[in-house]
Formats: structure tokens, sequence, C-alpha cells
């Protein structure tokens, strides 16, 4: 038994070393042979914006709206909102995005809205949008910025 206890402290002890140290350790110095050290793509116009790589909340009517996000864009706090599509708080945040989006988008009716403007992502900071998401935005981003479709 004294032999078993020995053997775990000690495997306890060598992983504790290599998940906690020389692990997180490695994949910084990979990163640092990436472009920006691996701080990730800046966006900036006159000052920074954010990042190319995670979502923003875009509410004004000129603008595509993107994909929701279950931990408000937090990069720090990556994750998804772990609820069921049986789950009622859940399923009136989702009617409540669908709400706002018929009210902003008129000529669109509920069943044509692509799934991924109302539900978040497994991250919560997804950027990207379905081909289908964009058109449907596009008659209320031609009747904000007054341009042709």
């Amino acid at each position: 038994m004294k032999d078993n206890l020995i053997k775990g402290i000690r495997m306890t002890l060598v992983l504790l070393v290599l998940f906690t140290v020389i692990y997180p350790l490695s994949v910084w110095a990979v990163a640092q042979l990436a472009p920006n050290n691996g701080k990730g793509e800046i966006v900036s116009y006159k000052q920074t914006k954010g990042y190319a790589n995670i979502g923003q909340s875009f509410t004004k009517d000129e603008y595509f709206w993107g994909r929701p996000s279950a931990v408000d864009y937090n990069a720090a706090g990556s994750g998804a909102s772990n609820k069921g599509a049986s789950n009622e708080e859940y399923l009136a945040v989702v009617q409540g995005r669908i709400d706002t989006f018929l009210l902003k988008n008129p000529s669109v009716k509920k069943l044509e809205i692509p799934v991924d403007l109302v539900t978040a992502s497994g991250s919560g900071l997804d950027p990207n949008i379905s081909v289908a998401s964009a058109k449907i935005q596009i008659a209320r981003i031609q009747k904000a910025r007054n341009i042709d479709p």
C-alpha cells in the first residue's frame, strides 16, 4: 500500500509540473512565433476596435448583426450558455432575439430567420455569420444607409 501511495504522489507531482508549467510555457513559446506574438489580429481605425476573430455586438441598423454571444463577447470568459433547447429561460432569450430582429426587419418572416442570428455559438465569440444571415439583413442596411442593395 505504501508503495502505491508513493507512486501516486510522485505521478501527481510530475503531472502537476507538466500541465501547469511545461505545457503552458511551450504553448506560449510557439505563440511567440505567430504574427503579433500570438496576441491576435487587432482591428483598428483611428482607435482600437477589437480583434478580427472575436465577434462584436452591432445593434445599429446600418451594420450587419453578428451571431449573439452567451458571454457578451468577453474573450476572457469564452463559453456557451449550456442551456438545452427545452430550457424555458433559454427559449425566452431566443424569442427576445427573434422579436428584436423582426422589429428591425419587418419584411422578414419568422421562419426565414437563420438560426445563427438568434443562437450563440459554442464559444460565444464567433465573428462569422452565414451567407443567408447576411442576405436577410440587406434590406435593413440598404434602407438605413440609403444605398442600393
